[in-house]
């Protein structure tokens, strides 16, 4: 039996299994094969291709440039590089948001093209015909409610979303709604904890958090912020496990010392 036939993917339905266990998700954002590789090899139960790509690996300032073909590209070497995680796509802004016809064949290009496992988008009673049609055609959707960065230039902001009693009735309204459309799960992002716990607890699909507190069923984190590969972002939210940007400038610069001064490659390192 080789190796990969004994490794148990992860699924949707695993996903719904955990919650109903108490189990936490995680999960963790990848681009490329080799992070994907990575990642997937550290355990992660999920990886999102989001499009926060279109900052982390384009350098754009928001996710709104990205394309729908980017997005499908990105997933492909992320596709590649999984054994075990279930791997989410995010929709890029501008492929969902005008139509239901629309939306449908860009997911479907999404699973087609990359053979990613679901796909995410951002809102809720605004894209309910979206999600209905997506999720009609046998496509598993993730949903995203909270602060959705694709509607930055709506919000102006980037600050914590809800905490108002309107928007946050809003908000739990929504996560009923997009639990009944057949979402398998539902990303939170920064929300007060206290409206994600409550938010968890009164559906039955996984909720994930970022900036959303303890109580979500599962964290998600971006894997440059997470790595520290980002040394000026530094939100609430992060905790950061490496500090990658110091590790790696200071490797580049001690190659390039021992280029310069003939140190590199030595004896040893040559035929």
């Amino acid at each position: 039996m080789s190796v990969h036939s004994e490794i148990k993917k992860i699924t949707t339905e695993t996903l719904r299994k955990m919650k109903f266990d108490k189990e936490k998700i995680t999960m963790l954002t990848a681009y490329d094969f080799t992070t994907a590789k990575m990642v997937d090899a550290g355990g992660i139960d999920a990886i999102l291709v989001g499009d926060s790509a279109s900052n982390l690996m384009a350098g754009y300032e928001t996710t709104l440039p990205i394309t729908l073909d980017q997005m499908i590209y990105h997933a492909q070497c992320v596709i590649r590089g999984v054994d075990r995680a279930l791997v989410v796509v995010d929709l890029p802004f501008g492929s969902y948001q005008s139509n239901p016809e629309k939306a449908l064949e860009s997911a479907v290009r999404i699973m087609k093209e990359s053979e990613a496992h679901a796909i995410k988008l951002e809102g809720g009673k605004e894209v309910e015909k979206s999600i209905k049609k997506i999720v009609n055609a046998g496509i598993p959707v993730m949903g995203h409610l909270g602060l959705t960065p694709q509607s930055i230039y709506q919000f102006g902001t980037y600050k914590v979303r809800a905490k108002e009693d309107e928007e946050a009735e809003k908000l739990m309204s929504d996560a009923k709604l997009l639990e009944d459309l057949g979402c398998f799960a539902l990303v939170l992002e920064k929300i007060p904890a206290a409206l994600a716990k409550k938010v968890s607890e009164s559906i039955s699909i996984p909720t994930i958090g970022i900036g959303a507190g303890p109580d979500c069923d599962g964290q998600v984190l971006v894997y440059h912020d997470m790595v520290g590969m980002n040394k000026d972002f530094t939100p609430k939210f992060l905790r950061r496990y490496l500090d990658l940007y110091t590790e790696i400038t200071g490797a580049v610069s001690q190659y390039v010392k021992d280029v310069k001064r003939a140190d590199f490659p030595n004896q040893e390192e040559s035929y």
